[in-house]
C-alpha cells in the first residue's frame, strides 16, 4: 500500500509570485546525466509525410483537457520546488494537478489556483531506481476521471518499465494495479511519456533501453509508441493485429501531443546528430537506428523538424492555444515553439526562455498559462508562466 501522505522537509511554494533564478546547468540530451555545451541555434524543417492518424473510435472518451482550470494572471510563479527531477504534470478536472518526482517515486498534488492549501506528497509508487533515467516518469488522466477517479503512471522496476492504474482518493493515492509490463528498462532511454489520445486509448512512448536492435524489432516493446486500452490490452484498430505497437523505429520518445485535426506528434531524442519532431502515423517506421534525422529514404518517415542535439534534447511537448507545438528542451535549456500549418508541415521554430530555468522536462497549458517542470537534478520546480513568455499569447 502507498505510505500515509506526508509533508517533506522542503519548501513547497503555493500561489504566490516568487523570484525565479536563471539556472546555469547545461547537460547533454543522451543520456540525461552527460554534460556538454550549447552552441548557436541550428535547425532544419521539412514537409510532413501525408496522412493523419485515424484510429477506431473508443467508448472511453477523449483525453482530459486543461479547460476546467481557472484562468490565471500575473507574472511567473513558482508553484512547487525542492524536487529531485520533476518529470510529468497531469491536470485533474478540478484544476488541481499531479506531479511526478522521478528519483523518489513520489506523487505530489498541487491545489488549483485560488483553492487554498499547499502542494504535498500524496503517495509513493513502487519504483526501483539506482541511477540513470528510470524512476517515476509519465502520468496521464482520462477524460472520465470525475466519474472514475483513476490515473495512470509509467515507472521503472528492477526488471522492466510498466504502466499502472492508480486510484485517487481525494487526498492520497490508492494501491496501483499494473496493467502493462515488460517494457525494456535500461540505464538510459526508458521513454516514459503516456497520454490519452482523442480516441480515448492510452498511448505509451518507450525507449530502446540502450539496445539499438530493439527499435526495428516488432517483437519488442522497446523503441516504440504503443496504443493500449485501460485494461492494458492492444487497442482495437492497431496496425499489427494483436500487437500494442502503433509506430516503431524510435530511439527514446518522451513527448506526445495531438493537434486540433487529431494528428499525433512526438518528440524524439537523437544520438549525437539530430533530435526530432515527428508526425506519427500508425504502422510507420521512424528509422532508428538505421537513420537519425532526415534520410530521404522511402523505407522510413523523416521528421518534420530536426535540431542539433545540443540545442534540443526534447522531452514533453504540448499543443498551444495558438495551434503551435511547444517542446521542452533538456540539454537545450529552452522551450521551442514550432508553428504547424494546415497541411501538417511546420514553420520556422522559435527558441524561448533560453537558459532561464535550466533543463525543462514537461510543458502543459493550464488556464491561460504555461506550466513547466525543470529537471536540473536538485531543487527542481513546477513553474507557471504567462503565455507571452513563450510567444503563445
Amino acid at each position: 500500500m502507498p505510505p500515509t501522505p506526508r509533508t517533506r522537509t522542503r519548501r513547497l511554494v503555493t500561489w504566490v509570485v516568487a523570484p525565479l533564478l536563471a539556472l546555469a546547468a547545461c547537460t547533454a540530451g543522451t543520456p540525461d546525466s552527460d554534460t556538454g555545451t550549447t552552441p548557436a541555434v541550428n535547425f532544419t524543417t521539412s514537409a510532413a509525410v501525408g496522412g493523419t492518424t485515424s484510429p477506431e473510435p473508443a467508448t472511453t472518451g477523449t483525453a482530459a483537457t486543461t479547460s476546467p482550470a481557472p484562468v490565471q494572471t500575473g507574472p511567473a510563479t513558482t508553484l512547487l520546488e525542492g524536487l529531485r527531477v520533476a518529470w510529468s504534470i497531469a491536470l485533474l478536472p478540478d484544476g488541481s494537478a499531479l506531479v511526478s518526482e522521478r528519483d523518489t517515486g513520489d506523487v505530489y498534488h498541487v491545489p488549483a489556483p485560488g483553492a487554498g492549501g499547499e502542494p504535498r506528497v500524496v503517495g509513493r509508487l513502487p519504483i526501483e531506481r539506482t541511477s540513470g533515467e528510470g524512476g517515476l516518469l509519465g502520468l496521464a488522466v482520462p477524460k472520465d476521471f470525475g466519474a472514475n477517479p483513476v490515473f495512470y503512471a509509467y515507472y521503472s522496476t528492477e526488471s522492466d518499465n510498466r504502466v499502472a492504474a492508480v486510484p485517487w482518493r481525494g487526498d492520497r493515492i490508492g494501491e496501483p494495479k499494473v496493467i502493462f509490463e515488460g517494457i525494456p528498462r535500461g540505464h538510459n532511454h526508458n521513454g516514459g511519456r503516456i497520454k490519452f489520445g482523442p480516441d480515448g486509448y492510452l498511448y505509451v512512448g518507450t525507449g530502446e533501453a540502450g539496445d539499438t536492435s530493439l527499435s526495428q524489432n516488432r517483437q519488442s516493446l522497446g523503441g516504440k509508441i504503443l496504443r493500449i486500452t485501460r485494461a492494458g490490452d492492444p487497442a482495437p484498430g492497431n496496425p499489427f493485429g494483436g500487437s500494442p505497437i502503433w509506430s516503431y523505429g524510435h530511439r527514446n520518445v518522451q513527448g506526445l501531443a495531438w493537434d486540433s485535426k487529431g494528428r499525433m506528434w512526438a518528440s524524439e531524442f537523437g544520438a549525437s546528430t539530430w533530435d526530432e519532431l515527428n508526425l506519427i502515423e500508425p504502422g510507420r517506421n521512424y528509422g532508428w537506428p538505421e537513420v537519425e534525422g532526415k534520410a530521404g529514404n522511402d523505407n522510413f518517415v523523416d521528421p518534420v523538424a530536426q535540431w542539433p542535439t545540443a540545442d534540443m534534447s526534447p522531452s514533453g511537448i504540448a499543443m498551444g492555444p495558438d495551434g503551435a507545438v511547444y517542446m521542452a528542451a533538456l540539454r537545450g535549456e529552452s522551450i521551442w515553439r514550432v508553428p504547424i500549418h494546415a497541411d501538417g508541415t511546420v514553420g520556422e521554430p522559435q527558441r524561448k526562455l533560453h537558459g532561464t530555468y535550466g533543463r525543462i522536462r514537461d510543458v502543459l497549458f493550464v488556464g491561460g498559462r504555461l506550466w513547466l517542470t525543470t529537471s536540473n537534478g536538485s531543487n527542481d520546480k513546477l513553474i507557471s508562466l504567462p503565455l507571452s513568455d513563450v510567444g503563445a499569447g
